[in-house]
């Protein structure tokens, strides 16, 4: 089954209840969801250490640092493509999202259908960012 993927999806949610519906999404539509967490620093670690092909994220997360100013620290390090989903339609955070870089910018309530075109834009735009990065470090 696992072959069966199509790539690789971290969640980023601080509500369970909205973290699970998303999971179900996600992999209904063919991802592999390798990991979900609730907070900004948690996510950094865990996209260092599972290397995923998308982030889902968040953009009010409880804690020091909101999905934005995440994945600003994300980018420290990795390029990985990033679908925001934000509970309001906030130009405010819109603005300050384009400034990393995403995938795309979804308001909540979110369905697979919602999903469908981002993750598998997501999925091949990161696969030419990679290879790209490979050899701009080389």
């Amino acid at each position: 089954m696992e072959g069966d993927y199509k790539g690789r999806v971290l969640i980023v949610e601080d509500d369970m209840l909205l973290s699970m519906v998303e999971e179900r999404l996600i992999s209904k539509l063919g991802y592999e969801v390798v990991g979900k967490v609730t907070k900004g620093a948690d996510a950094i670690d865990k996209a260092e250490d599972l290397k995923p092909d998308v982030i889902v994220m968040d953009i009010s997360l409880k804690g020091d640092m909101d999905g934005i100013e995440t994945v600003e620290q994300i980018r420290k390090n990795s390029d990985v493509p990033v679908i925001y989903l934000s509970g309001s339609g906030d130009r405010y955070s819109y603005e300050r999202a384009k400034k990393t870089g995403f995938t795309d910018y979804l308001t909540k309530p979110i369905t697979g259908g919602d999903l469908k075109e981002p993750l598998s834009t997501a999925i091949s735009n990161g696969s030419r960012r990679s290879s790209k990065q490979l050899k701009e470090a080389g």
